[in-house]
């Protein structure tokens, strides 16, 4: 695992691209610590700063940061199509399996680099919450600390799932700009369908099916926080309650998409005449 992991890695941090593209992905979500700390004056009459509004506590913050975060994943994605284009437009592919690397040690050293930088990534917004979760939190007990901090198993399964169907887009279309069109296709057909169910059907029966298909199902995982926030100021409007919660269903699901994308990339893959 190691030694496809550091091929694999060699190969990005020789692209000037790729190397852009991968600082850009783990800068963006330290933009959380400036927005922590911006102050917006309303013409002299008053002052609003966003860390004050208890929008940072303890274990709100969770939910927060990893659904903003998650918005900057297509960074990366771009990085995991190039990876797949640039290897049949350099003949890459082809040298490497000459070399001795067999077809799925290829697909494993893609996957295992998925992992890597979505661990990373997690880490790192890990790091980021608690720094800033300690400095405005009015809550310090570790208990209250540690509570829902499942948002982070639950923002690592979303970028290891949505990379993975990045690669197995990235090897069927074998381009980076079609692989990024087919994910955009993907999105708009999820919505056809649901559309369509929802016309033969009923709507409660169209979001039942919508949530096991690719893209809903990784948003599942970490659903807006945008009413939860008006939940904590307006507790007595009883409209306003949602599940928010991660639930372990929602990540078997995504745990599925995830095997069978890296399952039909190798297959693609062993198919392929190169």
């Amino acid at each position: 695992m190691v030694r496809l992991l550091q091929l694999e890695l060699q190969k990005l941090l020789l692209n000037r691209t790729s190397k852009i593209l991968i600082f850009i992905s783990f800068i963006l979500p330290f933009t959380v610590l400036i927005l922590s700390s911006i102050k917006i004056n309303f013409f002299g009459f008053f002052t609003l700063e966003l860390g004050e509004l208890g929008i940072y506590n303890f274990p709100i913050i969770w939910h927060i940061t990893t659904f903003f975060a998650a918005q900057f994943k297509f960074f990366f994605a771009i990085v995991v199509v190039s990876m797949i284009g640039n290897e049949y437009s350099n003949k890459t592919i082809k040298q490497n399996l000459i070399d001795g690397l067999s077809k799925k040690e290829f697909i494993l050293s893609k996957f295992y680099t998925i992992v890597f930088f979505s661990l990373v990534a997690t880490i790192l917004l890990t790091l980021i919450s608690l720094l800033i979760g300690l400095y405005y939190s009015s809550y310090n007990e570790i208990g209250i600390i540690l509570s829902e901090t499942e948002y982070l198993l639950g923002y690592f399964v979303k970028l290891v799932g949505f990379f993975s169907f990045c690669l197995f887009l990235g090897m069927l279309a074998k381009r980076s700009a079609f692989a990024l069109a087919f994910l955009f296709v993907d999105f708009i057909l999820e919505w056809i369908i649901f559309g369509l169910i929802t016309w033969k059907a009923n709507v409660d029966i169209a979001e039942k099916i919508q949530n096991f298909f690719p893209l809903k199902s990784m948003y599942n995982l970490i659903k807006q926080p945008f009413q939860r926030i008006a939940m904590s100021k307006f507790p007595d409007k009883e409209s306003l309650a949602y599940d928010y919660a991660v639930h372990w269903y929602e990540i078997v699901i995504v745990i599925g998409w995830t095997a069978l994308f890296v399952f039909l990339s190798y297959r693609l893959l062993k198919k392929r005449d190169l």
